[in-house]
């Protein structure tokens, strides 16, 4: 291990200690539960800094990942305890991906903004017609506004990448729950807005695929 790298690890050990501290106490207070510990929380705002360090090239692109990668954390510990997105969170997010994208290489700040009401539009349309036709809710409005951040951060070409990843990831956690609980565990609601927030921080790091196109 490189001396410099070294020292990036230590720093994100470092900083990663009061964010976790931060993200077990917002997530519950607004999930209104003991959830999650404060041990799981440092853990895992520790995995999101150094994952980030691994892969970001700037410095500028790190502080960046951090505030995403922490907001989604917080969001998904949300939503997993207490099936609810802030808006809290969920509006800040969306209004800071358009800023980003000022210092993303393409400046494409106007292109964004489009993709965030795509992103949100998209979801809050499939919401209203499954709660139309199916006569209850399917997607919550929660949904639908981190959609529009995933939007605002990755742009308009990233937003197909982004709904299948989650999708597969929900069906991974509905499959994961069959296996332990048995075929109840269909009937039962899942957090979607998790898996939506490990996509959307899969992309930001890594991009997309080429038959999406680039980020």
């Amino acid at each position: 291990m490189s001396l410099p790298f070294a020292m990036t690890l230590l720093t994100v050990m470092a900083i990663s200690i009061p964010a976790g501290l931060g993200i077990a106490y917002a997530a519950r207070n607004l999930s209104e539960s003991t959830q999650p510990p404060v041990i799981v929380a440092i853990a895992a705002s520790a995995a999101v800094g150094i994952w980030a360090a691994c892969v970001m090239p700037t410095l500028l692109l790190l502080a960046i990942s951090y505030v995403l990668g922490w907001t989604l954390l917080l969001l998904g510990l949300v939503d997993a305890f207490a099936f609810r997105l802030p808006d809290i969170l969920t509006l800040p997010l969306l209004v800071a991906g358009v800023a980003v994208a000022w210092w993303l290489p393409e400046h494409d700040l106007f292109g964004h903004a489009v993709a965030a009401l795509l992103g949100a539009g998209a979801f809050f349309a499939i919401s209203a017609v499954y709660l139309k036709t199916r006569g209850q809710e399917g997607l919550g409005l929660g949904d639908a506004k981190l959609a529009g951040a995933a939007g605002a951060w990755l742009g308009w070409q990233a937003l197909p990448y982004v709904v299948l990843l989650a999708s597969f990831a929900g069906l991974l956690w509905v499959g994961i729950a069959v296996i332990r609980r048995g075929k109840e565990a269909l009937s039962e609601r899942i957090p979607f807005g998790v898996a939506l927030c490990f996509a959307m921080w899969i992309a930001w790091l890594y991009g997309t695929p080429d038959f999406f196109g680039a980020m």
